[in-house]
């Protein structure tokens, strides 16, 4: 989740990881049927042998083989560093440090965990998390993520698109938002005992933007379990909006009529909105928007608008006053 403060400084830049075959075509080759059906069937646990819990679950360790993504949704920019990915990282349920989740979050269990879908559904349930992934084929994307402070990464994810959930659960005629909430367990997420923020954290998209190829729900990274500190056992990934609107940590779906509140636009309202848009054109009011740190860079680039994601998504706000719905 993405906090208040102040840009961060630049830090060295490391070299890039090496990037070789896709497991899309990998899993493609003969003689690889039964792993193929672990993985496009939900087996993603199954197949990294890595419960919940573990100082394995936390680093996200698994034994699929590293590639290359070349699929319709990917970005052609180098990916990051998976160092880099899970070493940096807002979450504020585990500290307010960028180092913080990759050090006090291997304790979170993620096993057992259930999914609550309630509100205008025609199929309210709560599921297990397993369950639910196996529902549909996991897809690889390299996605660009910005955060609002004013940093990127490029990040390989594993998941599913949120319109296929949201097709299986079907939003009754009324449904126009979908509001997700993340666990807030003080035992286990030591962040939780600071009142920094109203917990449970809360985020929400428009149905139409839920409905966008783009949204995914991610339950892996690199082809590997999801770590804790990136948000397992499943989280939110919308790559043209900042970081804070991909919730982690998922417990909660609900669907409804009116805009609910969402955690950081209840705490910053004057900073935050509910859209929060990559926008370039609309500063922070304490910082400019124009470019962004890659972590592992030295310099800075120009930032995108919908962070390089327009020709997918600007029509969802067409005719919209983008610097009033910030």
């Amino acid at each position: 989740m993405t906090p208040p403060g102040k840009p961060d400084a630049p830090v060295p830049s490391p070299s890039r990881s090496s990037q070789v075959q896709s497991r899309r075509d990998f899993l493609r080759q003969g003689g690889l049927a039964t792993a193929g059906a672990l993985v496009l069937g939900g087996g993603l646990e199954l197949l990294t042998r890595q419960p919940g819990g573990t100082a394995e679950a936390a680093s996200g360790t698994g034994s699929l083989p590293s590639r290359v993504y070349h699929g319709p949704y990917d970005t052609k920019e180098p990916m990051s560093k998976i160092a880099d990915i899970t070493g940096y990282n807002n979450y504020y349920e585990f500290g307010l440090d960028k180092s913080d989740p990759a050090r006090n979050a291997g304790k979170l269990k993620t096993r057992p965990w259930t999914v609550q879908i309630s509100g205008l559904v025609k199929k309210p349930q709560t599921v297990d998390i397993d369950t639910l992934q196996s529902w549909f084929p996991l897809e690889d994307r390299l996605y660009r993520m910005r955060c609002v402070e004013g940093w990127s990464l490029v990040i390989p994810w594993l998941g599913f698109p949120l319109a296929a959930l949201l097709r299986r659960i079907e939003p009754t005629a009324g449904a126009k938002y979908i509001q997700f909430t993340s666990l807030a367990d003080p035992a286990q997420m030591p962040g939780v005992r600071d009142p920094v923020l109203n917990w449970p954290y809360s985020e929400a998209l428009r149905l139409d933007e839920a409905m966008n190829p783009l949204a995914l729900m991610a339950v892996g990274l690199d082809g590997r379990i999801l770590p804790n500190q990136n948000g397992a056992p499943l989280r939110l990934v919308v790559p043209w909006k900042y970081g804070f609107k991909n919730i982690k940590a998922i417990t909660h779906i609900k669907l409804l009529a009116e805009q609910p509140k969402t955690t950081w636009s209840i705490a910053a309202p004057d900073e935050y909105g509910f859209y929060a848009n990559v926008n370039p054109a609309v500063d922070h009011p304490r910082w400019s928007q124009a470019t962004e740190r890659r972590i592992g860079d030295l310099g800075r680039r120009p930032t995108l608008p919908f962070n390089g994601y327009g020709a997918q998504v600007a029509g969802l706000y067409k005719g919209m006053d983008l610097r009033r719905n910030f």
